[in-house]
């Protein structure tokens, strides 16, 4: 195909440069961005007076078509083309002649391909913001219908304190949908007109930037010519949130790996969203889990390398800037894939509220309430610390555990202790008196959970 932009040069590129700098292989991504900006474009020229409204009719119906088949398998994208750009273009006017190569009046690719990669990032942002709403309102429905069950709490991966499995869900629940605002906000800078920018000064002719930003459904047009073609913070932070969103996965499909282990067996994963292994006929693998987990990685790589990539560059457009759109779609599409195994993953996934109950049970969890129960009787509470240690050192040499530790046992620590202090150490008084906003009550995780709701 001949290059387009012949004139300067011959146009005649080595065949191994040609192929190292085409970038169709990839940016085909785009086509049905860039034949929805051409419209426009084409449309904002006609209104201006600078095409005939006949040749703009031309234009409008041909990129239709072109659509059309594109869409229908009826148009092959060529291998052999520079880019999108230039074979859109190219189609176009081997169907309509000339008037097809009055399109590229008033724009460059520069600011073209910045049009394009927006378009693409704001559907993005539409699409990923749904698959994180299911994922949300399943983390939610697995709490409701476990709300009452009991499970240790950890940090450091110790046994901490006794919450609601439904409350853990719920943590996830609210780091996610903070993931939904995050994304919205960037939508907000993504939806910026870049187009009018021209290669990078602007343009002499007589264009409507607002009219044809109006046409695409942006907010607003950028505001300086030299930056509209060379921005791509749209990008990184897209990149930026995105992982933080693998972040959060991964976090979640790291617990889910531990759970279904033989050693915690709080969950099962279905069939569906497991493997068995080769040679051992008693594995279930959690796969799908370990694969999100092992994904979050690639596009932390994705985010590094858009940085790393742009952070030398002088205004305005190099072609550098060709590197965006590899990782922007493989985090893009990583991303809605793992969005996509997860939620089904969560809602087959079957809770073991026994072994919960019973690892509960282990590691003196209630021994903070035990300190608190002390505080309440009058000591301060550093006092009150060092008795409830005590106590549980005592426990752990002698086999026992605070709810089975004889009163009289409790009084040779401290005198104050009555035989109430069984029903202050019993674990599900401990989550239910955590009611304080936010805490691991049942109460408190209905509003939790009332609020996702009324988020969603």
């Amino acid at each position: 195909m001949a290059k387009m932009w012949a004139g300067r040069t011959a146009g005649k590129v080595d065949n191994l440069a040609d192929s190292f700098n085409s970038s169709i292989s990839f940016d085909k991504k785009l086509y049905k961005q860039d034949i929805q900006g051409s419209m426009a474009h084409a449309a904002m020229l006609s209104k201006q007076g600078i095409i005939a409204f006949e040749e703009a009719d031309s234009i409008i119906s041909a990129l239709t078509q072109i659509l059309s088949d594109i869409e229908s398998g009826d148009l092959k994208i060529d291998p052999k083309a520079e880019d999108i750009h230039m074979f859109v273009e190219q189609v176009l006017t081997e169907r309509i002649g000339v008037t097809g190569k009055k399109l590229h009046t008033a724009r460059s690719r520069n600011d073209q391909v910045a049009l394009d990669m927006r378009l693409y990032l704001r559907d993005f942002s539409d699409k990923i913001t749904v698959s994180l709403k299911a994922l949300i309102s399943q983390l939610k429905d697995k709490a409701k219908e476990n709300l009452t069950v009991l499970m240790p709490g950890y940090t450091h991966l110790q046994h901490a304190q006794p919450v609601l499995f439904s409350h853990h869900m719920m943590a996830y629940a609210m780091m996610l949908l903070r993931d939904v605002q995050r994304i919205s906000d960037c939508r907000k800078r993504i939806n910026v007109s870049p187009i009018g920018c021209c290669a990078l000064a602007g343009t002499t002719y007589d264009t409507d930037r607002a009219f044809e930003a109006e046409q695409l459904g942006f907010d607003s047009v950028c505001l300086n010519s030299l930056d509209g073609v060379s921005d791509r913070d749209f990008c990184v932070e897209m990149l930026s949130c995105l992982s933080i969103v693998m972040m959060h996965i991964s976090r979640l499909s790291e617990e889910l790996v531990l759970w279904s282990s033989q050693e915690f067996g709080f969950v099962e994963m279905s069939d569906g969203f497991s493997t068995g292994s080769s040679i051992m006929p008693q594995k279930k693998n959690p796969d799908m889990a370990e694969l999100c987990r092992g994904k979050t990685g690639r596009v932390y790589g994705d985010l590094i390398g858009l940085l790393t990539t742009l952070k030398g560059l002088p205004l305005a457009y190099n072609k550098d800037m060709q590197e965006d759109k590899e990782g922007v779609f493989d985090a893009c599409d990583t991303v809605e894939m793992c969005l996509s195994v997860m939620t089904p993953m969560i809602k087959t996934m079957k809770v073991n509220a026994d072994a919960m109950a019973k690892a509960a049970s282990k590691g003196f969890m209630n021994a903070t309430d035990l300190a608190d129960y002390l505080v309440v009787k009058g000591l301060a509470f550093r006092d009150a610390y060092k008795i409830s240690g005590s106590v549980v050192a005592y426990c752990i040499q002698n086999g026992l555990i605070l709810e089975t530790l004889p009163l009289e046992s409790y009084k040779s620590f401290c005198q104050v202790i009555d035989k109430d202090v069984y029903d202050a150490i019993d674990l599900k008084n401990c989550v239910a008196r955590r009611s304080s906003e936010g805490g691991t009550s049942v109460e408190s995780v209905k509003k939790q959970i009332k609020f996702i709701e009324e988020s969603l």
